[in-house]
């Protein structure tokens, strides 16, 4: 097993007894809830009559089923269930006396970019939420992982969660990346060469050159989309990086305050000489803008690489392969630049961020949408959207096409009114490409970079951005 981790380090701190079964009892030290998976939960505590222990270490907001549309988010909202679940988390949270970020907050958004921007994610937490990708969190060195139902109403009742040590795996990814090339083409080749299934029973914890080298919100992306690989987390170990970024954040410490819990969140980090049950060795370098060809993360490539002949993959994966080009409608031995799309899907809690509007707007900045393509730009939080528009960025959004939405969800997952339609191609940001993720069964996802979504809209077909002109 591991030893001198990070993961060992915060594991243990927070570990609170052994439990009958094998497990161990976590103490949580942050819980995110939102309005999908928390109904159930609060019924069954009232039923009981158990009150929240720590509501302070419990915040809400909603983001999955709410229309990004501003006139869509009028109350009660058009669609009942939505209504239901939104009315059913006002009422729990505000009974409980935890705080609510609603439709009427200026900081409402997306579970996953409205913590780490208000500081309450810091390093060395333990962090749940009743959605996978709570990975997310663990970009600032904190042990984030999705929990469910059932464990969603433990975490209410006690602060604690049952869960099992996972190994912990060292990817460690030398070089740089080159112009045109980001976090989101990192992440989607660290996930092709190990696997959507090579994670499983290990969390990771990025490492090398090109990790050190993001900015904190290119680390959210990446971390966002361990579980994409199988992994029960991901994480990074805090650096300076980290700390400026959480300093003179609303939750994050103060003054002399700051600088105590900055030592304590440097004694936390992996030893030196840590022992992993795995290591995994990158190199960046050469690494080009990655499309996904199919219908899982995993089956990505550098976009002027050919699609792989399913007779070429090992034995185990051809079928899917051929189940997958089938669906998509993309040739072997082809590159998928110059596939053809027909809706830009910018957002989500991968890359739903300041600086991935920013970069997608470098690309539009004096083009416009393609005449085939419907262009979707939805900010991950109100916070973001204001300060995009404080900025101007909206207005190349706008200019150039792209509807320019509130804080949501929105297309990742198609609970609201976003969604595709029939078989439509769609390049998105979004972290997931699964059959139907987007709202039907035959449409096709094509995961890419925020840069690499604006080079399809423009163009109408996927388009590798490091060959246009983009403004600095």
């Amino acid at each position: 097993m591991s030893e001198g981790t990070l993961y060992d380090t915060v594991w243990d701190r927070h570990k609170v007894a052994d439990l009958p079964n094998g497990q161990d009892q976590l103490f949580i030290g942050l819980h995110l809830i939102h309005e999908v998976t928390s109904p159930q939960p609060f019924s069954e505590l009232r039923e009981r009559g158990i009150e929240v222990p720590y509501p302070e270490r419990n915040v809400a907001t909603v983001d999955h089923i709410v229309p990004t549309r501003p006139e869509g988010r009028e109350r009660p909202l058009a669609d009942e269930s939505a209504e239901g679940m939104l009315t059913a988390l006002e009422r729990n949270t505000g009974e409980s006396g935890i705080q609510f970020y609603g439709l009427d907050s200026e900081k409402q958004g997306i579970t996953h970019v409205v913590a780490p921007e208000l500081g309450l994610t810091q390093p060395g937490m333990t962090v749940v939420c009743g959605d996978s990708h709570t990975a997310t969190h663990g970009a600032f060195g904190a042990i984030a992982f999705g929990i469910g139902t059932s464990q969603v109403r433990d975490v209410l009742a006690s602060q604690c969660v049952a869960a099992d040590k996972a190994d912990v795996r060292r990817v460690e990814v030398d070089g740089r990346l080159g112009p045109g090339v980001h976090s989101k083409d990192l992440i989607l080749k660290i996930i092709a060469e190990l696997g959507v299934d090579g994670g499983v029973g290990y969390v990771y914890e990025y490492g090398g050159e090109a990790i050190r080298d993001l900015s904190m919100e290119e680390r959210l992306a990446v971390c966002n989309m361990s579980i994409e690989g199988g992994a029960r987390a991901g994480y990074i170990n805090p650096d300076e990086t980290t700390y400026e970024f959480l300093r003179g954040r609303e939750f994050a410490p103060e003054g002399e305050a700051f600088e105590e819990r900055k030592a304590y969140w440097e004694s936390i980090k992996s030893d030196d000489d840590a022992e992993y049950d795995d290591v995994v060795n990158l190199d960046a370098s050469d690494l080009e803008p990655m499309v996904t060809w199919g219908t899982t993360p995993g089956q990505a490539v550098g976009v002027s690489d050919p699609v792989p002949a399913p007779a070429d993959l090992p034995e185990g994966k051809r079928e899917a392969a051929r189940t997958a080009q089938d669906h998509t409608g993309v040739e072997p031995g082809e590159p998928m630049a110059g596939y053809d799309i027909d809706v830009a899907f910018l957002g989500t809690c991968t890359n739903g961020r300041v600086s991935d509007f920013r970069e997608a707007a470098a690309v539009l900045e004096g083009r416009e949408v393609h005449d085939d393509v419907r262009a979707l730009a939805v900010p991950g939080s109100q916070t973001v959207k204001s300060k995009l528009e404080a900025e101007g960025v909206d207005e190349t959004f706008r200019e150039a096409g792209f509807d320019w939405r509130e804080a949501g969800c929105s297309m990742c997952l198609a609970m609201n009114d976003d969604s595709l339609e029939g078989d439509e191609r769609c390049a998105s940001s979004s972290n997931r490409n699964y059959v139907g993720r987007q709202g039907s069964k035959d449409g096709r996802t094509v995961l890419m970079s925020p840069a690499m979504v604006a080079a399809a809209a423009v163009e109408g077909e996927v388009t590798d951005v490091r060959e246009m002109e983009v403004s600095a």
